[in-house]
């Protein structure tokens, strides 16, 4: 089992490309995983709450959050969360935390045990945009992954976080955009790594931020 998250609009927006995703590729298969999708509320506490459910729901040996990052160019797997809450912007509820840990008396990091630079490979050969990310924020998706590597710290589960970019922007804004076919393609592409590969390839990877 697979289990691939992603998150509902927040921030004034209409939509988001995390949850278009989600809903596209649930039910399907990655590397003979089949795939369960859900959708997380864009609130602190809240989405680590549901998304523990639906870790005890799913009993997944692969997980994949994903959220979006506008003004990323490209699929940017993840590959640190780090212990910090600290909001731009407030969450869905009206909570903007700051300087504050995700779990208190946690470690300051955990690394993403997904492929990131095979699945970067994967997404370049097939031309579609991506690099490995080093950052991935402070806001509610760095909340959730954090949560989710502390959550599976003990068992045999790989798990980690992608960040896509917008797929539609606002009229008149610079903020660069992928197509949402391209999107589903790019990540249908990048689970099936996540499911098929034990260990990353070894290689200079490319970085966004």
């Amino acid at each position: 089992m697979l289990l691939l998250t992603g998150f509902e609009p927040f921030g004034g927006a209409v939509t988001n490309p995390s949850r278009d995703i989600v809903l596209a590729l649930d039910g399907t298969t990655a590397a003979g995983h089949r795939i369960a999708g859900a959708v997380l509320p864009c609130v602190f506490g809240a989405a680590r709450r549901e998304l523990a459910r639906l870790l005890r729901q799913h009993r997944p040996t692969v997980v994949v959050c994903l959220g979006v990052a506008e003004g990323r160019a490209g699929i940017s797997p993840e590959r640190v969360a780090i212990n910090l809450e600290d909001a731009r912007i407030a969450d869905n509820a009206g909570a903007q935390p700051r300087d504050r840990p995700v779990v208190r008396g946690g470690p300051a990091a955990y690394w993403s045990t997904l492929p990131v630079k095979a699945m970067v490979a994967a997404l370049e050969r097939e031309r579609i945009p991506a690099a490995v990310s080093h950052t991935a924020g402070t806001f509610v998706c760095n909340h959730v992954f954090y949560a989710l590597m502390h959550a599976v710290r003990r068992r045999r589960v790989r798990a980690g976080f992608i960040h896509v970019p917008a797929a539609v922007a606002p009229q008149g804004s610079p903020v660069p955009v992928l197509p949402l076919a391209t999107q589903i393609r790019g990540i249908a592409l990048a689970l099936n790594e996540a499911a098929r590969r034990r260990r990353d390839l070894r290689r200079a990877g490319g970085s966004e931020h």
